[in-house]
């Protein structure tokens, strides 16, 4: 399931089935196919949602329950649900097991759309909208617009969002033999661990991308858990977005077998940063890479229960336990 829960940079108010659809690509960062996306209104603390439309009517409780739980967890009293997808009756069907499952969670659903991309119809139909839906173009709408302003990345599918977060084979092919040159056995966890942390504050604090000799440095030390947890030690809410930026760089050189830490890491700096979407591609190149990964499967955890990201307080002590 993807969620995000970012402040917005600007405050976009939909008054049209048209602004809904076109705010949805703007708060997940993608435009989503074979969906179903749930926004929510009031409760503890509003978040939006997506997840994947299954294949079978059989799948389709499991899918509702995904939103649902979530949405009754966390207080949500009122929900819009917008299906994407061009299998007309079939997403008709799950939409409207949606909205059960959220009323019988306490939800209310305002309203549903179903949507195949180029046209748009309530479910239920109501009089005076056309059988087979009403046509509509977002490449103008102002919201796309804002959100260019305001510096939001809109990707054309999920796809193109998680080739942001893939291995680069030219980068990769910088690494490798960057690797290669590392002779002897690294340096102690706590020495290893306090480079590992000078390295990120000090790229993450300029904006600056790490040396190919540094990268694999780092991705060797962090194959000892002690040297990942200082690598991400440094990491606050208010920075989250920077470190997300560096995780990410890490993560596109990273070979497969070395690439599940900084995947796991870039996947809970973009969760603290609001940006589930993100996040989610990291977990799923984490566990390609190490299915048992544990950090990967708590971040799944949280944003599957869209657990808001100002629970986590930080400030950990990587060193407890290490002596000089």
């Amino acid at each position: 399931m993807t969620t995000d829960q970012s402040p917005p940079t600007t405050t976009l108010t939909a008054r049209t089935p048209e602004d809904l659809l076109a705010v949805v690509p703007v708060v997940l960062g993608f435009e989503p196919t074979e969906s179903m996306v749930m926004l929510t209104f009031g409760g503890d603390r509003p978040f939006h949602a997506r997840v994947d439309l299954p294949d079978a009517v059989d799948d389709v409780a499991e899918m509702a329950a995904l939103l649902a739980e979530p949405a009754r967890h966390h207080g949500v009293r009122r929900a819009f649900l917008i299906a994407y997808s061009d299998r007309d009756r079939f997403a008709d069907r799950a939409l409207q097991a949606t909205a059960q499952s959220l009323r019988l969670h306490g939800v209310e659903v305002i309203d549903g759309l179903l949507t195949d991309g180029r046209r748009w119809r309530p479910v239920p139909g109501r009089p005076g909208v056309p059988l087979d839906g009403v046509p509509y173009d977002l490449s103008a709408h102002p919201f796309a617009a804002q959100a260019v302003y305001d510096g939001r990345v809109v990707h054309a599918s999920r796809d193109r969002l998680a080739e942001t977060v893939a291995a680069q084979p030219d980068l990769v092919a910088r690494v490798v033999p960057a690797l290669a040159a590392l002779t002897g056995e690294p340096l102690p966890a706590l020495e290893e661990g306090r480079w590992a942390r000078e390295l990120v504050e000090r790229h993450v604090g300029r904006g600056t991308s790490p040396a190919d000799a540094e990268v694999a440095r780092l991705l060797r030390g962090m194959l000892d858990l002690r040297v990942r947890d200082a690598a991400w030690s440094s990491l606050t809410r208010t920075r989250a977005r920077e470190h997300t930026a560096f995780w990410t760089d890490v993560v596109r050189r990273a070979p497969d077998p070395l690439v599940a830490a900084p995947a796991a890491l870039l996947g809970f700096a973009a969760w603290q940063a609001g940006q589930g979407a993100v996040a989610w591609c990291a977990v799923d190149r984490c566990i390609e890479a190490d299915p048992g990964y544990s950090l990967a499967g708590l971040v799944a955890e949280v944003l599957t229960r869209a657990v808001p990201p100002e629970t986590w307080e930080g400030g950990f002590d990587w060193t407890t336990g290490l002596s000089a």
